[in-house]
């Protein structure tokens, strides 16, 4: 499996990911969400260097061009809810993706351990497809190895790309072990080295759901 960290390089992609990680900037949630979808187009540019493409003939008012176009079919999916803000910015950029959604989330147990529960997923055939799975946190890596299962049921997609803004290096190894490397491909923005005792990425930046949308019961 190929891991592409895109923090490595100096970029404004760095910029929006320390707005995501400032206790002063997430006080403001509608920029996190905007940072989030900064965030998902500049993945889905990067992303799109790797699709397969083929001269197309396009029709100017003076003449005539041949421009490659990608001929990909593409499926943007996401896990809810942290994961919507990042799928648009995705979906900005492959404008015409087909679109899936997966309900998956930890249920905390009374002794601290946690599972993964998975409720709900709506997604069309991924079969010979280039599938793009985004959640913007990867910490343990549970749910999106739960989530990408749900997914294989919709068929084998041609191509998975992972899209995280930030992971666990604990995240990171348990992909590369859990998942197909020779037809996947992990984008992350940042790794970070330490999980807490509950499994949250630290330094990290805190509950991306809560920050782009507010607290939740339960």
């Amino acid at each position: 499996m190929e891991v592409i960290n895109l923090g490595l390089k100096n970029s404004i992609f760095n910029y929006f990911i320390s707005e995501l990680r400032c206790s002063k900037t997430q006080s403001d949630p509608m920029r996190f969400r905007k940072n989030l979808e900064r965030i998902g187009e500049i993945f889905a540019y990067e992303i799109s260097k790797s699709l397969t493409y083929q001269p197309e003939d396009i029709t100017t008012p003076l003449d005539h061009i041949e421009v490659p176009l990608h001929k990909d079919n593409i499926v943007v999916g996401s896990i809810l809810r942290a994961g919507i803000p990042l799928h648009t910015g995705l979906l900005n950029y492959f404008d015409r993706a087909e679109n899936a959604f997966i309900s998956s989330y930890r249920k905390y147990l009374d002794n601290g351990d946690f599972k993964i529960n998975f409720e709900y997923l709506s997604s069309p055939s991924i079969e010979d497809k280039v599938l793009i799975l985004a959640d913007p946190m990867l910490a343990t890596g549970y749910s999106m190895e739960v989530s990408y299962n749900a997914m294989l049921k919709q068929g084998t997609p041609k191509h998975t790309h992972i899209v995280s803004v930030i992971a666990s290096r604990q995240g990171v190894e348990y992909i590369i072990e859990k998942f197909n490397a020779k037809n996947t491909t992990l984008w992350v923005g940042a790794v970070d080295e330490k999980l807490t005792g509950k499994s949250y990425i630290s330094p990290g930046l805190g509950d991306a759901g809560d920050l782009a949308f507010g607290e939740k019961l339960g």
